[in-house]
């Protein structure tokens, strides 16, 4: 279904087994097909398949348009819902390109949900009539091929590292006071790409971040750009990286404290996280009647790196969606920059390369403006069946090294590249 074409939907929702063997793992549900999605952490969350509306849309008012057909369709729908949990009746899966221009937006409703959180756990279905929940079963688990080829796609990392030297001199002169560049590989497989078995890899390897698949985007983020849940509104920022090298590597224990310590006491990881931070504070500061902003970031550790991190909690006040939200945050200074306008158009000119929806919003939202948007960092994009396009970043500051920032890329392209092979 087209925007053009838009209809009432029948959603209904009923209860499952939270303890039921059958929802230990959720991604274990989805069906061997391309289109499917999912959004999991800490093995709950939602999966999804088939499509019972979409919408496709870019340039600067995507957010807008989207938010509009998913509102107006939710409004001639019928929702019966058994269970009334964020997530339960219709829900829609997006993911937003970064830029206004070029790229599209997608947001989906599929066919048929699976969600669980806690002791509560239920299966929606979606169509033009109502139909019974269909057969859920667990699926053998899919293998990855064994050999995929690795390739820098439109800049080599000489180049690159040029890239950011241009930045670093910009910023040194006062132009801005942070950017974030990425850069991205190519991987060709040896034979066809099943999607599952990539994000069973990513969720096992990484379960504290949110294992997400909309429209052949995927990955494991570690960062919540926004979560409404009745009224309450939370933000995670990430900015600040340190990852183990050499001995440290191969060590445990006391060279984590140290790491740990070292990223902490990092003054050119505090500036960047300090523009991020106060980037998401600043733009949900209009839609909150209050606000948390912890004085000081705290360290995440995932198996490859360290982030510094801050959770900004806030009241929403003005009955904005979570599309909404993740629309005014976007893009913050963790995959922008600092001032917001001028990072991007920096990015623009100096980057090489085409973002898409890399480190756009990526999550779900249902009808009643509850969701969670993450962003679309740890991801890639499948090309086609044996090719995908595996993107990486930094935060760019005065005081920044562009063999170190090089050096850090390659880090964070470890989770896609070691669940692809």
């Amino acid at each position: 279904m087209s925007e053009s074409e838009q209809q009432s939907l029948v959603a209904t929702t009923v209860a499952l087994d939270a303890g039921s063997e059958t929802l230990e793992d959720l991604l274990a549900l989805l069906p061997a097909r391309r289109r499917v999605l999912s959004w999991v952490r800490h093995g709950e969350g939602l999966v999804g398949w088939g499509t019972a509306a979409e919408i496709r849309t870019s340039g600067p008012e995507r957010f807008a348009h989207a938010a509009k057909w998913f509102e107006e369709l939710a409004a001639v729908s019928t929702v019966s819902d058994a269970v009334g949990e964020p997530g339960t009746g219709l829900v829609g899966f997006g993911s937003f390109a970064f830029a206004d221009l070029p790229g599209f937006s997608v947001l989906k409703i599929p066919s048929v949900i699976v969600g669980k959180r806690g002791d509560v756990a239920w299966v929606t279905t979606v169509g033009p009539a109502a139909a019974p929940p269909p057969p859920l079963a667990p699926t053998p688990s899919p293998e990855a091929p064994r050999d995929v080829v690795f390739a820098d796609a439109y800049v080599d990392g000489e180049h690159w590292m040029r890239i950011v030297a241009d930045a670093v001199s910009r910023l040194q002169d006062g132009d801005l006071d942070k950017v974030v560049l990425a850069r991205d590989l190519l991987a060709a497989a040896s034979a066809p790409i099943d999607i599952r078995a990539v994000l069973r890899r990513l969720a096992a390897a990484y379960p504290t971040c949110w294992t997400f698949h909309v429209d052949d985007l995927f990955g494991a983020t570690p960062e919540l750009l926004v979560r409404r849940e009745r009224g309450l509104v939370t933000s995670r920022v990430l900015a600040g990286t340190i990852w183990p090298t050499g001995e440290e590597a191969h060590s445990k224990g006391s060279s984590d404290h140290a790491l740990a310590a070292s990223l902490a006491e990092s003054s050119k990881n505090l500036e960047e996280h300090e523009y991020a931070a106060r980037s998401v504070a600043d733009a949900l500061e209009p839609h909150c009647s209050s606000m948390n902003v912890p004085e000081a970031p705290f360290v995440l550790k995932l198996p490859n790196v360290m982030h510094l991190a801050t959770d900004i909690t806030g009241v929403a006040s003005d009955g904005v969606s979570s599309l909404d939200l993740a629309a005014a945050l976007h893009p913050s200074a963790a995959v922008g920059g600092t001032p917001r306008e001028d990072a991007v158009a920096l990015i623009a000119e100096i980057e090489s390369m085409e973002r898409a929806r890399y480190a756009g919003p990526v999550g779900w939202m249902d009808a009643t403006g509850d969701g969670e948007w993450g962003i679309a960092l740890r991801s890639a994009e499948l090309i086609d069946d044996r090719t995908a396009r595996l993107f990486a970043g930094c935060g760019i500051v005065a005081s920044s090294d562009p063999e170190t920032e090089l050096a850090e890329t390659q880090a964070k392209f470890v989770p896609i590249r070691d669940a692809l092979s």
